[in-house]
């Protein structure tokens, strides 16, 4: 994270602010109105010592910047480095150890309270490790509402990994909360990769990711974060939320269980890291390390060039996806593998290479100027859907459902590509003209 806020600042993108900020709704409404670019909250009331970064994950740009690829590129570097994962070194001696705090008090950590409607204060921006006994090392994100000095309730989804492991120990899972990662370790714990692939070997398939071992338990975490949290997820449960999910609507009550923190280590002046709920940056990481998964599926059928996740659609239920179009079908296969590629999208549109398919305004021209509703629409009823989308049917136990609908936008087959093609204007150097 250091690494990239320095990166931030040398480019001009980070905004630093010195003034007295405070962890309840101030500092959040402060993000929110600053909701693309990263912020360094440098002062944090009722927390010397402390700083606070907001939004580095705001933007697919600092992505870019973080791994040292094209913007266009990185649907194809996340590809790759979830394919080759590499195991990553373990060292003894790291920054996130430099400060050891026996003496667990939750309430000396920044962690913000965002909305009214909140439950309390929730920690939104961390990676959680655990290991499965036959599976190995998992990392995840759990968003957790802090209860005490000691304790948290935790979001754990049923039936995925961290749900799973818990159901094969009898007593407590042993956990290790990460807060302050790099990009990369964000990128890989949002991947969800298939249950044997260790998100911390993609991670450092994306760039260097040393681990150390904790001092509590046989857990292994990213040697630079800011703060690790050492404890272990009980078989007790609690109320947990309301709280903003990624659709921005508010998230429903739930019995959860409840983690006891045993142990607090964290970097010299540590930057804690607080995600905004619906944010930018809860869409950018919850929906772009879908996009290779879509790719790989949609490659199977057709030559697919591209998979955009759009924030519009909350950065979970829509994407649009390029092709480059080598039949009558090929629009049609596309959509159809699309959902494959993505059990929780809902809509997608299917574009040719010449659309730009992170600008919305070039797949809304698309839309306009070569789709035709009856003969382009695909609707699919009563699919397997998110249990985000409020307008989906829920049903305690049993999978939410929803209909989904595919819109191909590309090039009807056999069209004259002079008559679907758009004009375009030369490119001229402004300082020419605009000089005073």
């Amino acid at each position: 994270m250091r690494d990239f806020l320095e990166q931030a600042a040398q480019s001009g993108d980070l905004v630093t602010i010195d003034k007295p900020v405070s962890t309840r709704f101030e500092l959040a409404n402060v993000a929110n109105a600053l909701p693309d670019k990263p912020i360094l909250f440098n002062e944090i009331v009722g927390h010397p010592g402390w700083r606070v970064c907001a939004n580095p994950c705001a933007d697919r740009r600092y992505f870019s910047m973080a791994l040292g690829v094209p913007v266009d590129q990185l649907i194809h570097h996340l590809a790759q480095a979830l394919d080759n994962p590499q195991p990553p070194p373990l060292v003894t001696d790291a920054p996130c150890q430099e400060v050891i705090v026996e003496d667990v008090d939750l309430n000396k950590l920044p962690i913000l309270l965002h909305l009214a409607e909140d439950a309390g204060h929730y920690i939104a921006s961390n990676v959680v490790i655990t290991k499965d006994p036959d599976l190995g090392r998992n990392m995840c994100y759990h968003r957790l509402l802090r209860l005490d000095e000691k304790h948290f309730a935790a979001r754990i989804v049923e039936r995925r990994g961290t749900h799973t492991a818990m159901g094969k120990v009898d007593g407590d899972l042993p956990v290790a909360i990460c807060i302050g990662v790099s990009l990369p370790v964000h990128l890989a714990g949002s991947m969800s990769p298939p249950p044997e692939v260790d998100e911390l070997s993609v991670a450092h398939a994306l760039a260097p990711t040393p681990l150390v071992k904790c001092l509590t338990n046989d857990l292994e975490v990213p040697a630079n974060a800011e703060i690790v949290l050492e404890g272990r997820i009980t078989h007790r449960r609690v109320s947990e939320g309301p709280f903003m999910d990624l659709t921005e609507t508010m998230d429903i009550v739930r019995q959860q269980p409840v983690i006891e923190i045993d142990l607090i280590t964290h970097r010299r002046n540590p930057i804690f890291h607080a995600l905004l709920p619906g944010g930018l940056e809860h869409k950018l990481l919850m929906g772009m390390p879908r996009e290779p998964t879509i790719l790989a599926e949609v490659n199977k059928v057709v030559r697919c060039t591209g998979a955009a996740i759009t924030p519009g659609g909350a950065s979970w239920l829509h994407a649009v996806v390029q092709i480059d179009k080598q039949g009558v079908e090929d629009g049609r296969l596309a959509i159809e593998a699309a959902f494959r590629g993505h059990g929780s999208l809902k809509h997608v549109w299917v574009v040719d290479t010449d659309v730009d398919i992170y600008d919305p305004m070039q797949v809304e021209w698309a839309l306009a100027t070569r789709f035709q509703a009856d003969r382009d629409l695909m609707i699919f009823e009563q699919q397997p859907g998110s249990s985000l989308d409020p307008s989906g049917i829920h049903e305690p136990g049993q999978k939410s459902r929803t209909a989904k609908m595919g819109l191909d936008c590309t090039i009807p087959w056999g069209g004259d590509p002079a008559k679907f093609g758009r004009g375009q204007y030369g490119v001229v150097d402004l300082s020419h003209y605009l000089e005073k």
